[in-house]
């Protein structure tokens, strides 16, 4: 049974947080989470990010902060891609590491805030995530302990005063239920994110949250807002547009690497989700792109 993976994460001595760079393998990762917020920057790297019920494309810069427990994990393409060069800069830390009252203190309200903000995932954009990315760069390789310490909490700071964000799992269903329902539909959410592209059965995701299907229809309604097969063809028609921008498949495979084991029901869905047809959505993407391009060659 795939499960969503609990990681247990222990700093080094004499340190309160971690820092570390991961390499090609960490894109490999289940979906999973822990007990400590992570700040992730991407160097280099491209494909789909999952967090909590949230799917979304990433790229090199990608920078998200994660709230604790959230479930998450970055998948890069599965398209023949050579990522060899894939490589993430990632601090965790747990929420009392300065001490139980340490974030209490009124110099730290910003912070406390973006602390509690993210728990549903948030992605930043603009000045703030080049110039943050440029001082994870440095951190990363900073040996002096009080240094690092006190970059970090400079980055915290300029985090919770920038407005170039966005939150991501924005309905947070899975960051406000208890830790007993947590550990009843994280699960669920890892089988989708490991299988949405291939068969996806009902009765194997309810039998992973231990409830019947008629049972766990509801419930999981009651939890995303959603019915489970409508969440299941959002993954897909997510996935199925990312590799008609990004690829030149022929609309036939696109449909049937996503999952539609049907081209008609995959472009019924697409154009009932889009209002368009896929080919009109690759064409106007493009149309679009090309514009762009000649607008910053002669402005």
């Amino acid at each position: 049974m795939i499960k969503a993976s609990y990681e247990v994460l222990q700093p080094s001595s004499g340190h309160s947080f971690l820092i570390r760079t991961f390499g090609k393998p960490a894109f490999d990762a289940p979906y999973h989470f822990h007990e400590e917020y992570e700040l992730t920057y991407i160097v280099h790297g491209r494909g789909k990010r999952y967090v909590g019920s949230h799917m979304e494309d990433f790229s090199s810069g990608d920078l998200v902060l994660l709230g604790a427990c959230l479930p998450h994990c970055w998948k890069l393409e599965a398209d023949g891609t050579n990522h060899e060069d894939a490589s993430a800069i990632v601090i965790q830390f747990s929420g009392n590491f300065l001490g139980e009252d340490f974030l209490n203190k009124d110099e730290l309200q910003g912070i406390k805030k973006l602390l509690q903000m993210s728990a549903s995932g948030i992605c930043f954009n603009g000045d703030t995530r080049a110039s943050i990315n440029h001082v994870l760069t440095h951190l990363s390789e900073e040996k002096n302990n009080f240094k690092m310490l006190i970059e970090l909490l400079e980055i915290l700071q300029r985090l919770a005063v920038s407005t170039d964000y966005k939150l991501l799992d924005q309905q947070r269903s899975v960051a406000e239920q208890s830790r007993a329902e947590q550990e009843r539909i994280n699960p669920v959410f890892a089988y989708l994110v490991e299988n949405f592209r291939g068969d996806i059965s009902l009765d194997q995701a309810s039998y992973i949250a231990h409830m019947t299907p008629n049972a766990f229809c509801k419930y999981f309604k009651k939890i995303t807002r959603k019915t489970f097969m409508e969440t299941v063809i959002e993954y897909r028609l997510n996935y199925a547009t990312q590799q008609l921008v990004q690829t030149d498949k022929p609309i036939s495979q696109i449909s049937f690497d996503s999952g539609f084991g049907d081209v008609s029901h995959f472009y019924k869905m697409f154009k009932h989700k889009m209002h368009q047809s896929p080919l009109n959505y690759r064409k106007n993407f493009m149309r679009e792109f090309s514009g762009e391009t000649a607008s910053r060659f002669t402005a």
